[in-house]
């Protein structure tokens, strides 16, 4: 199955060959299924399925042999985080040597992964998960990427580049995937529709603890916090983006980019099957 949307570098545009998965993760094999139209698939709503097959697409790159994290965490979709770094590469002209602040890294350290085998990138990535940062610690020695990436912990959770932009840093973009619910009980009712839509009510078809799925006031404060401090640090980064999942809150974004001096301000649309969303992008 060819996925429709995805960035045309994507190495997975064309969809997936579960003969070639299976021999890069093994552990894969006893997850695939038989669609039915006869095709091999996987249960999208087994969250240890999902993890696997995820798993397999990583280690299809020869640099990256180990992605051990804790099943409360979430399990990155592969495809549609390579889009992003694609897109980035894009925005920056596929700069070398470029330097990347990952805002939110978590526990699996994805993007810095994904930029490091693809555009061989270097990453300043932060949480305000110390476990979490363990994890990616762990993943990231595990590979050998130490020396391109360094992982700094935020300790307050008011702040997103306040107390990580140290004054020697220089960035070519800022990147960051942010909450999407205003709180635990938002993000728990979204699962539980998610897992209907998906035919199985028994499953958790995704994991995620609470700082990798909900901000006070939702995706929209935690953008417009992030915008207000990326105008306190304009002179280090060439671009500031954010992932965004509601389509409403790009405008009133652009608004206050416009309000607090961005000199460009773009949105660059990304879908993966059925799911569409989009990056915010802007520089001062």
């Amino acid at each position: 199955m060819k996925d429709k949307g995805l960035h045309p570098k994507n190495k997975f545009n064309k969809g997936y060959n579960f003969e070639e998965l299976v021999a890069t993760n093994s552990n894969l094999k006893s997850f695939i299924i038989e669609n039915k139209h006869g095709n091999q698939t996987i249960d999208f709503s087994d969250p240890k399925a999902v993890k696997e097959l995820n798993k397999a697409l990583l280690f299809s790159y020869d640099k990256i042999s180990i992605w051990d994290f804790p099943d409360e965490n979430l399990c990155p979709p592969i495809p549609g985080r390579l889009d992003y770094m694609h897109h980035l590469a894009d925005l920056i002209q596929e700069k070398e040597k470029a330097t990347v602040l990952d805002i939110g890294t978590g526990a699996t350290a994805i993007y810095p992964l994904l930029g490091i085998v693809e555009y061989n990138w270097n990453f300043v990535a932060t949480d305000i998960d110390l476990d979490a940062l363990d994890t990616a610690q762990d993943i990231i020695d595990d590979n050998n990427f130490t020396d391109k990436v360094t992982l700094r912990q935020q300790f307050d959770e008011q702040n997103i580049l306040k107390g990580i932009i140290e004054e020697a840093d220089a960035f070519d973009v800022v990147m960051c995937n942010p909450p999407f619910y205003k709180s635990a009980e938002e993000a728990q009712g979204a699962n539980r529709r998610k897992t209907r839509n998906l035919g199985n009510n028994a499953v958790r078809n995704f994991s995620g603890n609470n700082n990798e799925l909900w901000y006070v006031g939702g995706e929209k404060a935690f953008l417009h916090n992030y915008l207000y401090e990326s105008s306190l640090f304009k002179e280090k980064s060439t671009w500031f983006t954010s992932l965004v999942s509601k389509k409403e809150n790009v405008e009133s974004l652009q608004k206050s980019a416009t309000k607090l001096g961005a000199k460009e301000f773009k949105v660059i649309p990304m879908q993966q099957g059925n799911k569409v969303t989009r990056i915010a992008c802007w520089q001062f």
